[in-house]
């Protein structure tokens, strides 16, 4: 699904700001698809198999073979489900800087998923065109400063420490996500910047992630972009008990969903499965 082509070059011959691709992108057609690149030891689905640089630049190329729109590189694994090591800023870019500068320069827009601003300013440097805070701008307070700074897009994601049963997971995402919006206006990050993610699986029971996919459409009220990361989540093993490598055909279901619930933006392991997917899709719901 992807059009290849570095978004500031393009951005800069077309006379527009190069904060604009995201924009120009979602206009043109939805939904796009953002793949994973873990250059991780510890993430929950294929923790250490892109570690070597080497790998994790093949694994981009491949995904952008397969139709990827953005590649999302992360270097802290955040593990919704708990058990996640902390990095301190430095190892998190030992680990990025043999990749990603490269997989910036293979002509798609590249995302940093960090919860970090020195390693978001860092990332921003070395040509990454956005901005992916698991923290949605609430962990970090320079974060909303360097994405303001940058003039790069920003997805928003929800999140909690720990999951509460008890909890209408749709009215705290609404307060979580006015709280993030409040810290972007006062940063001066423009609205047109912004993604707003569920957060599926994060601080959420599996069945507060089943909710937030079947009433995604209710997060449209901000009327931002919603991106959906579904893949390989455990609310999928609680339906149909599967290892994270063999969820894909609940990952697929949950995205699809998704985007018929108004996700704009759905973020994958499996991306050749999740553009064939969304196509064939789109190519039936056209001949209604």
């Amino acid at each position: 699904m992807s059009t290849l082509g570095n978004p500031r070059t393009a951005d800069q011959r077309a006379g527009a700001a190069p904060s604009a691709w995201l924009a120009r992108r979602l206009a043109a057609r939805q939904p796009l698809v953002m793949g994973i690149l873990n250059v991780t030891p510890d993430s929950f689905s294929d923790g250490g198999r892109f570690l070597d640089p080497a790998r994790a630049i093949a694994q981009a190329r491949a995904m952008i073979a397969d139709g990827a729109d953005i590649i999302d590189v992360g270097a802290e694994s955040t593990r919704p489900y708990g058990g996640a090591v902390a990095v301190s800023a430095d190892e998190e870019r030992q680990r990025l800087e043999p990749v990603l500068s490269t997989v910036c320069a293979l002509g798609l827009p590249v995302s940093i998923d960090t919860m970090k601003a020195e390693v978001a300013r860092w990332a921003l440097a070395q040509g990454a065109a956005m901005v992916n805070d698991v923290w949605g701008l609430q962990r970090d307070p320079a974060m909303a400063e360097v994405v303001a700074e940058h003039g790069c897009p920003i997805v928003i994601m929800h999140n909690r420490a720990s999951a509460d049963p008890a909890l209408d997971i749709m009215a705290e995402m609404e307060s979580f996500f006015a709280r993030s919006l409040t810290f972007a206006e006062r940063a001066g990050i423009a609205r047109d910047r912004i993604v707003l993610d569920p957060g599926i699986g994060f601080g959420k029971t599996p069945e507060q992630s089943m909710q937030a996919i079947a009433r995604l459409e209710r997060l449209g009220g901000f009327g931002l972009p919603l991106l959906l990361g579904a893949s390989r989540k455990r609310f999928i093993d609680k339906i149909s008990p599967a290892p994270p490598d063999r969820r894909l055909g609940g990952s697929i279901a949950a995205h699809v969903l998704g985007v018929l619930n108004g996700a704009a933006i759905v973020r994958a392991h499996d991306v050749a499965e999740t553009v064939q997917a969304l196509k064939v899709v789109a190519a039936i719901r056209g001949c209604a």
